[in-house]
């Protein structure tokens, strides 16, 4: 592995991570007090109209099929921290199975996908998109399920906000965080469905 792809995952290993400034574009290293991790057990919260869309089948489910696909889809907002930059270092981060992306397709369409790197049994989630309805939140709530069912320990999602919130997110402090990421970084999980 490069040298500069070593340090990004060493970073990501010991709880930061990565954006770039919104103005100036340039890469800077991120910490904060809090985590926010998405459940992996019965916390898990599916809203009753989502579960409806899931009883319907409208997707299938895959991993790391359009990676390219899902950096392009979440970078693709008025305010994003993906900069041309960072969206290379994911897709060579791909080439070397650390970055992996959980899609929902409708057809030959890419629905929706999250985004994130695989570290033993964490996987620590950058962004996600929806490109058609509902496609970005059955992305997140299969992914969940995925990972608890591959023996995952952590799904950090970094920063909360309300629509984390719906799904059961809940913050833990660093002080708590590191010690568990330390601990799932050490152990293996196969992401791949």
């Amino acid at each position: 592995m490069p040298p500069h792809l070593q340090d990004v995952v060493a970073g990501y290993a010991q709880g930061y991570f990565l954006m770039a400034d919104e103005r100036t574009g340039n890469l800077g290293w991120y910490e904060s007090g809090t985590h926010t991790l998405m459940p992996l057990d019965s916390r898990l919260h599916i809203p009753k109209s989502l579960r409806r869309v899931l009883n319907q089948g409208r997707f299938s489910l895959r991993t790391s099929a359009d990676v390219a696909g899902v950096v392009a889809g979440c970078a693709d907002r008025p305010s994003t921290w993906i900069s041309g930059e960072l969206a290379e270092v994911y897709l060579e981060l791909a080439g070397l199975g650390v970055v992996k992306t959980f899609e929902a397709w409708q057809g030959d369409t890419l629905a929706g996908g999250v985004l994130g790197l695989h570290l033993g049994r964490a996987f620590i989630g950058e962004s996600m998109f929806t490109a058609i309805e509902d496609g970005g939140k059955v992305a997140l709530v299969r992914l969940c399920q995925h990972l608890q069912a591959r023996g995952f320990s952590i799904f950090d999602a970094q920063l909360t906000n309300p629509h984390l919130t719906r799904f059961g997110s809940y913050e833990v402090p660093l002080a708590q965080y590191l010690p568990m990421l330390a601990q799932a970084v050490k152990g293996q999980a196969v992401f791949e469905l």
